[in-house]
């Protein structure tokens, strides 16, 4: 595994077919010299790809040796905060693997932030695309004091390896039990657990910038996305 600058990413435009209709979203390709594995990395609800958390990961995952395709959901696109209907968002999925198929053939792995990663995994269970394997940075499993309200029920149908990169005190994994229930349910699911950390990755009493906690995931990501 090199260590080397990050690649320049380069602005991309990926095809979208939405139930509405044909568009496309904007994205950013880092090709990461002597490349031996391929991330898709998608942001969470509140943030776009260019949101420091993302992009330190994304620039550290370069500097390593992964080629990493960054890319927004079509509400960021179009400028609003709050995010659309699921299939858009499934849909933007299966965009985001016909680009790296006809771009960097081969086994890629889905990585998203919260929102970006139950998306992917969504997209999986619906057989909508084929990653070789789905890493999770913080699964909104339900809404914070909502453990009522799990959005559970699709992980089970997934055959390919999960990875769950999980804060000990992420309030969207709260009761922990309910949690390691979902994790055994599922085929071939593993977790690291960042000691400490919220949804955000944030430790109280360590304040770091949100590339810093990103660029320190990179290592897990990049393990993971390896091994597949």
């Amino acid at each position: 595994m090199s260590s080397e600058a990050a690649p320049v990413a380069e602005p991309v435009r990926i095809p979208v077919a939405l139930p509405a209709g044909a568009t496309e979203v904007s994205g950013l390709w880092s090709v990461a010299s002597g490349t031996d594995a391929v991330v898709a990395l998608a942001h969470g609800a509140g943030a776009g790809m260019n949101h420091p958390f993302l992009a330190g990961l994304a620039d550290a995952l370069a500097a390593s040796g992964v080629s990493v395709l960054r890319f927004v959901f079509p509400y960021v696109e179009a400028g609003r905060r709050m995010p659309g209907p699921a299939p858009h968002a499934v849909a933007t999925w299966a965009g985001v693997e016909a680009w790296l198929a006809s771009t960097a053939p081969g086994p890629y792995a889905a990585v998203g932030k919260s929102y970006g990663g139950r998306m992917a995994s969504v997209a999986t269970a619906e057989g909508v695309i084929a990653p070789a394997g789905l890493a999770y940075l913080g699964y909104p499993l339900h809404p914070p004091g909502r453990p009522d309200k799990p959005r559970r029920e699709h992980l089970p149908a997934i055959a390919v390896p999960q990875l769950f990169v999980e804060g000990e005190n992420d309030p969207f994994i709260d009761p922990r039990a309910q949690f390691d229930e979902v994790v055994t349910s599922c085929q071939n699911a593993t977790v690291h657990w960042i000691v400490g950390g919220n949804h955000s990755f944030e430790v109280k009493g360590a304040r770091r910038p949100a590339d810093e906690i990103g660029a320190a995931l990179a290592p897990v990501v990049a393990e993971f996305a390896r091994s597949l």
